[in-house]
């Protein structure tokens, strides 16, 4: 029997018929007075329209081909399947346009029956076993008809599945597939129903790429067959639903939360975070931040933390508040010098503690990386004289080691106490000694430094003490090296070079030091210099023995 309701009007239609009916399609502008047409399919494919005093005519499409077990109607297409395979029959011409045979004739039609789906008005999707054809109907170009139909089917992908398909329907420009699946059993080695499975594939021209795939548990699985099983779908509405002998489960198409949902699932966290960004306008379930720390918690757990430390500057950004959380977090697994290259040093700024929390863990081991952390970090981002303190009493059980006095110096230059850095880059020696003395002015501070200068850089110290004559006079200069003579005498030749009157006070001292230290400047000086005395070079060269610079005495 068959009965069609309105169900906004009080439209009906019923028959009893004389042979099992298998399926019924309706016009798909059915609600319209001029289509008012359904087909039936059982042993025959029959149409019914209303015609004259409301009465419904039926007249046959098709019959002789075994049972009809599904139909589908769009546009002015009709489709069916019988034992045999797929025809098309073109509603305007009423003719025939196609036969699309079934594949494999060993698969009983009844048990595994045909599954058929139109994506628009002229695409059918054809499902049967494991083989699944996208067929597109066509115009024929006039000079081809001849007696055939003005429409032909051309068959444009084809391809096999892994298991029996129970459905299909489109998805835009994909395929959603329902699938009925036997596996063998672990226990007893004996083929067995399994859950359905429904994928998302891709089609391609003699295959498919796999989107997606779902095992669906519906209740009484194991015992079901092919035929069990139905997809249906409402076109315009992103809804599928898989139809059981026992359920009936709805499926929606995921949006970005339940892809980020499925990506979490599988701890893929870094590709969750890209997908949150690029739809943070519509996801409404995720939010980036949470996202992000999830991350920054799974890559500590797997002992990335260098990784989990560089990705904490994108993730917290300018957070304070999660900054300073996630630096206690990384102190309590023992790993805050893994953080320390990456927290934030403007914009925002941490509480000091925080940097000095840091700064302590790196004094108790590594002096290299505090020395670098000092260098590197501003320091109004820590209280220095706590920092100072704790280098001060490190010194203490290790005085000479070289790293920490470079780094006490380098923060006592930061607090402005220039004496005592000074003093600690002369002890070492150190190469950014002149520049600090020329940057900040500490001229007073090296009137009686003069010698350790001298005996670290004699000619940087020479030329800075000539080019601040104004700040440390030659006489405090020479006073201060009375008793190295031979610093004395780099000081004073290149001050002589300079300008022969300036240290004309000192020349007849010069002729000792020349003639001790640089015997070959001697002569050049003697030539050069009119403050010098000529008796007393005189003597000092016949003391000496000093022939050229005796003949050249005595010449004048």
């Amino acid at each position: 029997q068959v009965q069609v309701f309105g169900l906004y009007s009080g439209e009906e239609f019923h028959d009893t018929f004389d042979c099992p009916i298998k399926i019924v399609a309706v016009h798909p502008q059915f609600v319209r007075s001029h289509f008012k047409q359904f087909v039936t399919g059982g042993k025959k494919l029959l149409l019914y329209e209303r015609g004259w005093m409301n009465r419904w005519k039926p007249s046959v499409l098709h019959e002789g081909e075994g049972n009809i077990r599904n139909v589908k109607w769009r546009g002015h297409l009709i489709a069916w399947a019988n034992n045999m395979g797929v025809k098309i029959l073109d509603m305007i011409s009423k003719q025939r346009i196609t036969n699309v045979p079934r594949d494999d004739i060993s698969l009983r039609p009844d048990m595994y029956p045909c599954s058929l789906c139109w994506k628009d008005n002229l695409t059918l999707i054809i499902g049967w076993g494991n083989s699944v054809k996208i067929c597109s109907v066509k115009e024929r170009h006039a000079s081809e008809m001849r007696d055939l139909p003005n429409r032909y089917v051309e068959i444009v992908f084809q391809f096999d599945t892994e298991f029996y398909i129970s459905g299909l329907a489109p998805i835009c420009d994909q395929l959603v597939i329902l699938s009925y699946v036997k596996e063998i059993s672990d226990k007893t080695e004996v083929e067995c129903c399994a859950r359905p499975r429904l994928d998302i594939v891709q089609p391609l021209p003699e295959s498919c790429e796999e989107i997606s795939s779902d095992a669906l548990t519906v209740r009484g699985f194991q015992e079901n067959e092919c035929r069990d099983y139905h997809l249906e779908y409402a076109e315009g509405e992103s809804l599928f639903y898989i139809i059981s002998p026992r359920d009936v489960v709805v499926a929606k198409e995921r949006d970005q939360d339940d892809h980020i949902d499925w990506l979490l699932e599988k701890k893929k966290y870094e590709e969750a975070l890209m997908a949150a960004e690029i739809s943070q306008k519509t996801i409404k379930k995720h939010k980036i931040l949470d996202i992000g720390l999830a991350y920054v918690n799974h890559l500590v757990e797997r002992g990335e933390y260098d990784l989990a430390a560089r990705k904490c500057q994108k993730i917290l950004g300018k957070n304070t508040e999660l900054w300073e959380f996630e630096v206690y977090k990384f102190k309590e697994i023992g790993q805050l010098k893994a953080i320390s290259r990456y927290l934030p040093r403007r914009d925002p700024v941490l509480k000091p503690l925080i940097y000095e929390m840091v700064l302590h863990e790196f004094l108790e081991g590594d002096y290299e990386g505090f020395a670098t952390l000092i260098k590197e970090w501003p320091g109004d981002l820590y209280n220095n004289t706590i920092i100072v303190q704790a280098v001060v009493d490190h010194l203490k059980k290790d005085p000479q080691n070289r790293t920490l006095l470079r780094t006490l110096a380098e923060l006592y230059t930061y607090d402005q106490r220039y004496g005592r850095a000074l003093e600690i880059y002369l002890t070492l020696r150190h190469k950014d000694v002149f520049q600090l003395i020329h940057k900040h002015n500490l001229f007073s501070s090296i009137r009686d430094k003069i010698v350790l200068l001298m005996e670290f850089d004699s000619e940087k110290a020479v030329d800075m003490l000539l080019d601040n004559e104004d700040k440390i006079s030659i006489d405090r200069v020479v006073e201060e090296l009375e008793n190295r003579p031979e610093l004395q005498h780099v000081y004073l030749h290149k001050l002589f070079k300079r300008d022969h009157h300036k240290g004309q006070r000192y020349h007849e001292k010069q002729i000792s030091l020349y003639a001790e230290y640089d015997r070959p400047n001697l002569l050049p000086f003697l030539r050069d210099s009119t403050h010098c005395p000529l008796e007393k070079a005189l003597e000092i060269c016949q003391q000496r023995n000093f022939v050229g610079e005796t003949v050249y005495l005595l010449s004048k």
